[in-house]
């Protein structure tokens, strides 16, 4: 009689994306702006990293979306916001689309990466996330896209995460901590702070996984 073999308690103990955060599909977010007003000033790039556990029960990236945005009509674009980023906004060779097409764009992969998670809802995770957070609701607004999939207040700050584990808030120190290669010279490019903001994610859930935080022993 043939037997099969039973699970390791590893695989046994894996988490899904939905056990793990209560229904939530964590979404990494971080935009360039023209300014510190999500009502005012432009929105002029987005980038969005999805997560999921592999099959060794590790968070870890797995896609990566971006579109780079034309200001909308009378925005505000703040010089000092512009010296910092280094963005051009009204450069031809941004291939920058309208918010309404960019964000729908970014919420369609978002959503179908929630519904294959079998999650109710997408939570933003930024590093200081209520900024990132602003821009994309505001946005989200002026285009009138009634299918946002991101909770309307929740957030992940992996700042605060980095603060509590670490001891690091600011992201390249936190980074650097967690041993994630981080280039200053790449930094305030929304795929490159996004894709590395991701990364730091994974670290910190990983990281208390394996410390024994997870799962909770009853």
């Amino acid at each position: 009689m043939s037997t099969v073999e039973p699970a390791s308690s590893n695989e046994q103990r894996r988490p899904t994306i939905k056990e793990r955060f209560r229904g939530y599909l964590p979404v990494v977010i971080d935009v360039e702006t023209a300014g510190f007003n999500a009502k005012t000033d432009a929105l002029l790039e987005i980038a969005a990293v999805i997560v999921d556990f592999n099959d060794a029960g590790e968070l870890v990236p797995i896609a990566t979306h971006h579109a780079h945005i034309e200001p909308f009509e009378g925005a505000n674009i703040e010089q000092a916001a512009i010296d910092f980023n280094g963005i051009e906004p009204f450069s031809p060779l941004r291939g920058a689309v309208p918010e309404s097409e960019g964000l729908r764009d970014i919420f369609k992969a978002v959503r179908k990466a929630q519904k294959a998670a079998e999650c109710q809802r997408c939570v933003l995770v930024g590093h200081n996330a209520t900024f990132d957070h602003s821009f994309v609701m505001a946005a989200a607004e002026r285009a009138s896209l009634k299918r946002n999939p991101f909770h309307p207040f929740v957030t992940f700050d992996t700042a605060a995460l980095a603060a509590l584990t670490i001891g690091q808030t600011v992201l390249v120190k936190a980074c650097h901590a967690a041993g994630i290669t981080f280039d200053s010279r790449e930094a305030h490019s929304a795929v490159y702070d996004t894709e590395r903001t991701a990364e730091l994610f994974c670290w910190m859930v990983n990281r208390y996984k394996n410390l024994g935080g997870w799962p909770l022993k009853a």
